[in-house]
């Protein structure tokens, strides 16, 4: 596949071989039981390395899969409100909301307007408001309110933790690893039922 005369050749070590004819190149390769590869074809010369090219792609699909699984895919979870929600269930709305913060998910808090409420716009929007102050110490608002047919949204996204947070998290964790460990060694005494 290669359709130039000659590439610059590197070998399995990483040491440069100089610039070579492609069939001396490929002998060489065959000659080791392995592959010569063009790893950089828009140099000049193009650049090929002799590997075994099956390995590669193997290692290559495992580190894609391991990036995969280190992403943290953030969902957009939805928590409705009515202009005319009491107090009392606004607060059971929030603290749905700071879980799903605390998830690291974004949240969507939408007031939905009924009827005549859309007389009222302005106690929705206040509404939204107050919920914006209150979820200040868990998030930073990413979208203000915005009116969409019978629907007024605000989108959250959980704050960054500070260094406070990330030391007080990890003397959390190794609190726990050492008591873990006690319990394993035996010199903590079991839990009474």
């Amino acid at each position: 596949m290669i359709r130039v005369r000659e590439v610059r050749v590197i070998d399995p070590d990483g040491k440069q071989l100089g610039v070579l004819a492609v069939p001396e190149a490929r002998a060489m390769a065959e000659e080791q039981g392995l592959d010569l590869v063009e790893v950089a074809p828009n140099e000049r010369p193009p650049v090929c390395r002799i590997m075994d090219y099956g390995k590669f792609k193997y290692q290559q699909s495992k580190r894609t899969h391991q990036a995969k699984r280190k992403q943290k895919n953030q969902l957009l979870k939805e928590v409705k409100l009515t202009p005319k929600t009491d107090e009392h269930d606004v607060g059971v709305k929030l603290n749905y909301a700071r879980r799903f913060l605390g998830e690291g998910n974004k949240v969507k808090m939408t007031v939905v307007f009924r009827g005549r409420e859309m007389m009222h716009l302005d106690l929705g929007r206040r509404l939204l408001d107050r919920v914006s102050a209150a979820l200040d110490d868990a998030a930073v608002l990413e979208q203000t309110p915005r009116q969409e047919g019978r629907q007024m949204s605000s989108i959250f996204i959980p704050k960054p933790p500070t260094k406070e947070m990330a030391r007080e998290a990890a003397a959390k964790a190794e609190a726990a690893r050492s008591e873990a460990e006690r319990q394993f060694a035996g010199e903590a005494e079991p839990v009474q039922p």
